[in-house]
């Protein structure tokens, strides 16, 4: 018995050990008319491993990437496709940059300081509208967050520091409830619940 810790590494595992074998027979094969036909019936067996994407244009052109890098590119048979190049695959890709934006308030996630930042361009009437729009999300989204109530005042001073003393509430400005939150959440939740349970009640019918 041969264990696979003596055997040659494979080059794209995923592949398993036949379908390297198979490429390897192909490699021995001197006609090339057969040689072609194996290498078809490679990129069929290859392409029944994932039967769901194997009609898909750019996925065929994968097997037959994967094809030329299993064989070494050293299979000089007819593709549909240019060999891959070896330079670029042994470029290294450029490295990700991670989002440069820092959340002051976790609660109120990146969506609330993007909207400050539109209300800040905006004048008069459109200004004050969306200020007392963020106001009322902020709540909502700090009581969702901490599932009890807040200081209306709390909210005041968060929006003055997100918004760098840019935006402001009237005094006068009336805030959404707490328990209309709340309710809200709840409402939600039971349709939600509700959904799962129609659910697994209809599958358990159908089955």
């Amino acid at each position: 018995m041969q264990y696979n810790t003596d055997r040659d590494d494979l080059t794209i595992p995923e592949y398993g050990r036949h379908v390297q074998n198979m490429i390897n027979h192909a490699l021995t094969i001197k006609d090339e008319k057969e040689q072609q036909e194996c290498v078809d019936a490679i990129i069929a067996f290859m392409g029944q491993m994932n039967p769901h994407s194997r009609d898909v244009k750019e996925f065929t052109h994968k097997l037959w990437d994967h094809l030329h890098i299993m064989s070494d590119f050293k299979l000089n048979v007819k593709s549909p496709y240019p060999m891959p190049e070896l330079e670029k695959l042994a470029e290294k890709p450029s490295q990700m940059k991670y989002p440069g934006n820092k959340i002051k308030f976790s609660y109120y996630g990146c969506t609330i300081p993007n909207m400050i930042e539109s209300a800040l361009s905006k004048t008069g009437l459109e200004k004050e509208i969306m200020t007392g729009m963020i106001a009322n999300q902020m709540k909502k989204s700090y009581i969702l967050f901490n599932e009890s109530s807040v200081d209306n005042n709390i909210i005041r001073m968060h929006l003055k520091q997100l918004s760098n003393n840019g935006l402001f509430l009237a005094d006068d400005f009336q805030f959404i409830r707490s328990a209309s939150v709340r309710q809200e959440k709840n409402s939600h939740h039971k349709k939600s619940h509700s959904k799962k349970k129609n659910y697994r009640k209809n599958y358990k019918h159908h089955n």
